[in-house]
């Protein structure tokens, strides 16, 4: 087993801060969704086939590290809505392959949109350094995540 140095006190604190609120701003965010607005799962799926093409409900689940199983009322209900198309696999008939439709595409770019400008705006009231904080908090979460 791999031991690992004790962390640094200061890095603990910041750790416990920033995923205080992170979990306060997605609660929030979750809070004001619209009535209608995709849950977080259809997001999930909808990005996933976006950025990759068609997949297997396995690859998209993969991605997200959930079993496939737990996605497949998410996969019903985009299908259902008309969000995304299934065909059965070329190459083995009971493996499907899921698609996103035109408009699931555009549901997805609303949802995102609608919930940039509800962000925007509830960051409006910050000044120009809380921001600048901010924009270097946002870009430092994603190197963090990267590694």
């Amino acid at each position: 087993m791999t031991s690992h140095p004790p962390p640094d006190p200061d890095l603990l604190a910041i750790a416990a801060a920033l995923r205080q609120g992170t979990t306060r701003l997605a609660r929030r965010v979750r809070t004001v969704r619209p009535t209608g607005a995709l849950s977080t799962n259809k997001i999930s799926v909808l990005s996933h086939l976006r950025r990759h093409g068609p997949s297997t409900p396995g690859d998209v689940a993969a991605s997200d590290r959930q079993q496939p199983q737990s996605l497949t009322r998410v996969f019903a209900e985009l299908e259902r809505d008309g969000l995304v198309a299934r065909v059965a696999a070329p190459t083995d008939r009971r493996q499907s392959i899921i698609t996103i439709t035109e408009a699931g595409a555009r549901a997805l770019e609303e949802d995102v949109a609608e919930r940039d400008s509800w962000l925007a705006a509830a960051l409006a009231p910050l000044t120009v350094t809380e921001r600048e904080v901010l924009r270097l908090a946002a870009a430092l979460m994603d190197r963090v995540a990267d590694g």
